[in-house]
């Protein structure tokens, strides 16, 4: 069972939109959330002044997606300086520092290459670092504190709005619940020549990589489904191979039906479709639980 934490967040000025500064109760990290237009009243925030790890988020010119950049800095504010003269992508940072002075230039080396690692296999964002850092040797001990912080970490840029760091299928396994076993276990599909198969997750439903879609569409699909399929097969999500659209990635989904629907091409009930290693529909399975 996991343990539950408390988190205290302050808002600067009182509003969710501008700096904000989070932490877990009993833990010496600490994070900082800041709009680009006001990165300049960090000069009066000490917690900026210290060795760090940073996030910048905004949107990769060239894919037109979500984009981050992640790096690390003996000073955050000052290597924020540099990145408002040269990097025009980003319109909010998010950095941790320590609340004392034991977090020094080697731990944020060794966590700015835990965190481009974990963020490319999450494959949330656009990651724009050119190259996945090399860790600096520590002792054994000081890497179990900084595994440490790195599980902190991503719970704090979590709370802020950031999912990063989370895997969309590690997250479902890591959520399933043993009282109304809705979760457990992966659902296939099968209609026609379509095969593809799903989980759930607190997040919403999550169609695998490898699933197969069908090439066209009916009217009964509805356009905003038909614009969402568009969007796949433009960021190269759905690809065409042997006469299908095949899934390069895990995708997450709103619902079990939109995915059903976007994988045939035409209106469906994904409830009566989407079906359990046991034989049972999730409609099923949900009205045995309820």
């Amino acid at each position: 069972m996991a343990l539950g934490r408390t988190i205290k967040i302050y808002l600067e000025d009182g509003s969710v939109s501008g700096i904000k500064h989070a932490e877990i109760v009993n833990w010496t990290g600490q994070a900082i959330s800041c709009p680009r237009l006001q990165v300049k009243r960090l000069n009066s925030w000490a917690e900026s002044q210290k060795p760090g790890v940073y996030f910048l988020y905004g949107i990769n010119e060239s894919t037109g997606k979500s984009a981050v950049y992640i790096g690390e800095a003996e000073n955050v504010y000052e290597r924020l300086q540099n990145h408002l003269a040269k990097k025009d992508f980003w319109n909010e940072v998010v950095f941790f520092t320590s609340k004392d002075e034991n977090l020094t230039k080697a731990h944020v080396k060794h966590l700015e290459a835990s965190l481009v690692s974990e963020a490319k296999i999450a494959n949330r964002l656009d990651i724009l670092n050119a190259n996945t850092p090399q860790k600096p040797a520590l002792p054994i001990s000081e890497q179990s504190s900084m595994e440490e912080y790195f599980n902190n970490l991503k719970i704090l840029l979590g709370v802020l709005g950031h999912k990063t760091l989370e895997s969309l299928t590690k997250q479902s396994k890591d959520t399933e619940s043993d009282n109304l076993n809705i979760s457990k276990s992966s659902l296939r599909l099968e209609i026609s020549n379509i095969k593809a198969k799903a989980l759930l997750s607190d997040e919403g439903f999550i169609v695998l990589k490898g699933s197969q879609g069908a090439l066209t569409v009916r009217k009964s699909l509805s356009n905003g489904y038909k614009k969402f399929r568009k969007q796949l097969i433009e960021n190269q999500i759905l690809n065409e191979v042997n006469g299908l659209f095949v899934f390069s990635q895990d995708c997450l989904f709103t619902s079990p039906s939109q995915a059903a629907a976007i994988l045939v091409g035409y209106a469906i009930n994904g409830r009566k479709h989407w079906i359990y290693e046991s034989g049972e529909s999730l409609k099923e399975r949900e009205m045995i639980v309820s």
